[in-house]
């Protein structure tokens, strides 16, 4: 109960700092969250300068729209889907189609920048078994990869994928059920073929 007392008081006391446009909470926002974002962005649109520019445009959004973050639920899922729905609306102005956005080649960008909390997906991406799976990952199709890394490196709910997604449950549980199918599929060719 005092962890979701804490929880409550948490995104309360964020959403009153973006309504009051509390530069000190942004900032703590931002440096909370920042490695994340930029991350989550260049999986999106497969360019580091992109991921970027469109993670400073979050931020700007972020503060002009903070008054649209009620508290209710968890900061992070919002501050995802303005960003999912900035990348989507930028692919489109770039005349790309979000199906055909392929994640990057570089072995390093998929760590990016250490991150002092790592999760058990970073802790995993520095083994050898990790560049394996960060390699078949990226011929997945883009709905799925994006499901299972918002569950298993970000670390959301069903229910905040839900939103970021702007899908029902139902579809998200199904595009991670589908994409571990389609990985342990693309492990099992890979591995049969020598690779």
């Amino acid at each position: 109960m005092t962890l979701n007392m804490t929880a409550e008081t948490e995104t309360a006391k964020i959403a009153r700092g973006l309504r009051e446009r509390d530069m000190e909470l942004l900032a703590d926002l931002v440096e909370r969250c920042q490695h994340r974002l930029v991350r989550y962005l260049l999986y999106l649109t497969g360019r580091r300068e992109y991921a970027e520019d469109l993670a400073q445009e979050t931020w700007i959004r972020v503060l002009q729209r903070g008054s649209q973050y009620n508290g209710r639920q968890r900061f992070d899922p919002w501050l995802f889907a303005i960003a999912r729905n900035l990348a989507i609306d930028y692919l489109r102005k770039k005349r790309r189609a979000v199906a055909t956005v392929s994640l990057p080649n570089d072995r390093d960008a998929m760590l990016l920048l250490p991150s002092s909390d790592p999760s058990p997906f970073e802790a995993a991406a520095r083994s050898e078994d990790a560049m394996r799976l960060a390699g078949r990952l990226q011929i997945l199709p883009p709905l799925y990869r994006e499901a299972l890394l918002l569950r298993f490196q970000e670390d959301l709910s069903l229910a905040e994928m839900a939103q970021v997604l702007g899908a029902p449950t139902t579809t998200v549980t199904s595009r991670i059920y589908r994409g571990l199918a389609a990985l342990r599929s693309a492990f099992g060719e890979g591995d049969s073929h020598g690779g």
